[in-house]
């Protein structure tokens, strides 16, 4: 049998797997809040099924919090064909707000926008939709061939959207059993929703929390104010002087060890045409805002950068309260670039921090995880196969870009497994991913579907390490 034939029965196929992903899209299995616990059980005991309903040999395996989900299959392909791990995560993001949402999120359904079908609702792009356009691809390939073309291991998590508490202590502990020559990752985008791309380059993070903690009550600003030492002043002093006039971070070391970008690398970026201008017009704004000097991909890929998620204290209520808070707090993200050590850049951030404490004020920290940046080694035959495959899919040709979020899965395969990380993914700009009304469009599924099996047929016809 030929790829031709699977492409015709994926083509075929469509609306019984647009069924199964409708069926997937209905258990609401958020992570983070307790109160779905079983519906991430329901998720991880759909997703073992319909992978046993195709020949795999998969089961749900416990830890402390939601359960992983591993399968094999492809056992008796041919000698020397390579083994691949797909990963990926079947937990989603809570829905709030609820009421901006259009329809009920855990009810998805397809519908006919000014840019073509899409299926509205929760995890339709982020994971879920994503995950299955392998899986169908996987389906269509054993239908057709009897046999998978390579060995496979499927790797599912259920903490994703939530820190992946368990993913480490797993992979460690099953580190023989995952352990592949490649590991492939659909949990990415195409490059301004229209050319395919495979992510190459991963900014890394530090999340901190800070609360900088005055008088030991809250206080009358009338009788107080001026005398007294304010926390959110202080606060907002410290947070304004993480940045100078020229968008650069001024935390001591910051920007050591970073390495400028490559003139091939930067000659690739500059050919993709990036308009930055209708990217930040998108959502309301005009004017790049990092760092002077730099490219705009340059600022969102290959550029560390620091931000104020979020900040609180005093009274927020309506009407308005004159008091002088006791406490003010603030949540504060970096995204690191390779060269970064997180334990440094959280230390020194620290001591910013304590250095623009007054005596009478004191700072208490909260560490939310970090991660290291991540560069993928292309000279891998596979990655050129891979982009070979892609771009005969689709009508731009395949590119290697950079990614300014931060996946962490992605370098833990390095670290833990020692295998080189390949992230493709069919999710669009306006996905609306971790936002209400997320979706995920027709296209992207059905042509997803075919590019993984195209590029399953090229991995195969590489050498396995």
């Amino acid at each position: 049998m030929s790829l031709n034939d699977v492409l015709t029965r994926i083509d075929a196929a469509m609306p019984e797997a647009t069924g199964r992903l409708l069926e997937f899209l209905r258990i609401p299995s958020i992570s983070t809040d307790p109160a779905y616990a079983d519906a991430c059980q329901d998720a991880a005991d759909w997703l073992v099924s319909d992978l046993q309903s195709i020949g795999i040999d998969a089961e749900k395996r416990k830890t402390p919090k939601h359960p992983m989900v591993v399968g094999h299959a492809g056992q008796d392909a041919p000698e020397g064909a390579p083994h691949l791990l797909f990963y990926g995560h079947y937990d989603v993001q809570p829905v709030d707000p609820l009421p901006l949402w259009t329809r009920d999120p855990f009810d998805p359904a397809i519908e006919q926008t000014p840019k073509g079908e899409v299926i509205r609702g929760r995890g339709t792009s982020d994971d879920k939709g994503q995950l299955m356009t392998f899986v169908e691809a996987c389906r269509a390939w054993k239908e057709v061939n009897g046999t998978l073309p390579c060995r496979i291991t499927f790797f599912f998590e259920g903490e994703e959207e939530s820190g992946s508490p368990s993913l480490v202590p797993f992979m460690q502990e099953n580190a023989d059993e995952l352990r592949a020559d490649i590991a492939l990752i659909c949990d990415t985008g195409l490059f301004q929703s229209k050319t395919p791309a495979i992510v190459t380059m991963l900014r890394g993070m530090v999340s901190e929390e800070v609360t900088i903690t005055g008088p030991d009550k809250d206080l009358h600003s009338g009788f107080f104010g001026g005398i007294a030492a304010n926390p959110i002043r202080v606060l907002a002093s410290a947070l304004a002087g993480l940045h100078d006039d020229t968008g650069r971070v001024t935390l001591p070391g910051f920007y050591d060890g970073i390495p400028d970008l490559a003139p091939e690398v930067r000659a690739q970026w500059e050919g993709l045409g990036f308009d930055h201008a209708q990217f930040l017009g998108d959502v309301g704004l005009s004017r790049p805002a990092g760092e002077d000097g730099r490219m705009p991909l340059e600022m969102i890929w290959s550029r560390p950068t620091a931000e104020v998620n979020g900040i609180w204290g005093g009274y927020t209520g309506d009407g308005f309260k004159t008091v002088l808070p006791s406490q003010a707090s603030a949540k504060i993200s970096f995204r690191l670039v390779e060269g970064q050590d997180p334990d440094k850049i959280r230390d020194a951030f620290r001591a910013h921090v304590h250095a623009a404490l007054p005596e009478d004020c004191s700072a208490e920290f909260t560490a939310h995880g970090n991660s290291r940046a991540g560069i993928m080694d292309i000279s891998d035959p596979a990655f050129e196969a891979a982009r070979a495959a892609l771009s005969n899919e689709w009508p731009e040709e395949a590119a290697y870009v950079g990614c300014g979020g931060s996946i962490p899965i992605a370098g833990h395969f390095g670290e833990i497994l020692g295998m080189t990380a390949m992230l493709i993914g069919f999710g669009k700009d306006d996905d609306a991913i971790h936002s209400p009304n997320e979706k995920y469009d027709m296209e992207s599924f059905h042509k997803g579907t075919r590019s993984w099996a195209r590029i399953l047929d090229a991995l195969s016809n590489t050498k396995s390490k």
